[in-house]
């Protein structure tokens, strides 16, 4: 058994930080109120939703009445890209995304296309970027709504979202961002991005999973997405997880006092991980943008071993990483993402991911910067097309 575990899969979720779970505590036990009741038990857990609510909005330079609180990303992402749809339909019926979003969008538009409208999903670069020219050319009289992600969440490029959103705005319509791995991470600010529509998470930010937000800006159209009460404004119907909203804005808190620093902290981290790997293992390559990439994320190619492979046995020795999105490592299918960036099945199969967090240390760099070229040996040693390789280079 390994002397000690190390996590490096944070992309994948983050542990709830203990002042999280402090706040969060009494609306399980004393302060249990329905935020709709009109007595002081409502009250109290009223009073406590809103100042989650500014909290989250202070967090993305929003105002509060812009919040809407979800049960997560994968729900934000359904509610904006469905909601304006479905209130736009009689203006157009088409919409613009990349081909490397997280499945919570992609297959929303699949989704759509189901229903008669039309989806164009771009193309990216090498490094996964999209470029805001083909955005341009996408956009139509029909087109209702672009939505690109601000960071990809398998290999952590950052998109010119401003860029973007500019030429969706000259062409009258709306943007949405899925910025679920940003957030919280790097400055997200929505007035800088433009953005019209944007999602994100609580567990993403050392926040409890089951709640998330969606930006909305004021006087955007967009329909509703749950019916039933007048919860959140007659926009997403149910009784609020009073609980989890408390924890999703005290991790904001904290987030928007700490992310510049702990941004540095963990570029360091990053690129000494990087560096090392490239010394250690040969025909390994770097997937994503060499600077424009979050701060904690390693995304890599190993020649001629098996990404799945790689991972078990990283896990042996207590080193907990991935090998794409957490969302579709049960898929036998390579990632999309780095089918997009032009890699091939082969190679695309043999990636892996290491995202960094708020307890990574270097020591947890070192440790795998020990591991990984060993287990990389060890399966390379049983690959014929590597020995081939190296006895005809």
């Amino acid at each position: 058994m390994p002397e000690r575990k190390i996590y490096m899969d944070y992309a994948a979720t983050t542990p709830v930080r203990p002042e999280v779970v402090e706040a969060m505590l009494p609306y399980f036990t004393e302060r249990y109120g329905n935020p709709s009741s009109i007595h002081s038990f409502g009250q109290d857990a009223r009073v406590a939703v809103e100042e989650a609510r500014a909290k989250v909005a202070s967090l993305i330079g929003a105002r509060p009445e812009e919040i809407v609180f979800t049960s997560g990303g994968t729900e934000s992402d359904n509610f904006a890209i469905k909601g304006v749809a479905y209130a736009l339909r009689g203006k157009g019926d088409h919409i613009v995304t990349s081909s490397v979003e997280h499945h919570a969008v992609l297959e929303t538009c699949k989704s759509l296309e189901n229903e008669g409208f039309k989806v164009t999903y771009l193309p990216v670069d090498r490094y996964g970027t999209v470029d805001p020219e083909d955005v341009r050319k996408a956009i139509t009289e029909r087109t209702i709504l672009v939505s690109v992600m601000h960071a990809n969440n398998e290999v952590g490029t950052v998109q010119p979202i401003e860029e973007i959103s500019k030429i969706a705005h000259e062409r009258g319509t709306y943007f949405h961002t899925d910025a679920v791995q940003t957030v919280g991470h790097i400055k997200v600010d929505v007035e800088e991005l433009g953005v019209d529509l944007l999602s994100t998470s609580a567990h993403k930010l050392y926040g409890p999973k089951g709640v998330g937000a969606l930006y909305i800006r004021k006087g955007t159209r967009i329909a509703p997405f749950v019916h039933g009460g007048e919860q959140e404004r007659g926009r997403r119907a149910g009784t609020e997880n009073v609980p989890g909203i408390v924890g999703f804005g005290r991790a904001a808190e904290l987030a928007r006092a700490e992310y510049e620093d702990e941004a540095r902290r963990l570029s360091e981290l990053r690129d000494k991980l990087i560096e090392g790997l490239r010394e250690r293992i040969d025909y390994i390559h770097l997937n994503g943008h060499p600077t424009r990439r979050l701060p904690g994320n390693v995304h890599v190619t190993v020649e001629f071993v098996e990404g799945e492979s790689m991972l078990l046995n990283l896990d042996i020795e207590g080193i907990a990483a991935s090998t794409g999105s957490a969302c579709s490592s049960g898929s036998l299918e390579p990632s999309h993402v780095l089918l997009a960036m032009g890699l091939s099945h082969e190679l695309a199969h043999g990636s892996l991911r290491f995202t960094m967090g708020r307890w990574s240390t270097e020591e947890d760099v070192e440790r795998v910067l020990e591991v990984l070229p060993e287990v990389v040996a060890r399966l390379r040693a049983m690959s014929p097309l590597y020995n081939v390789r190296n006895a005809y280079p």
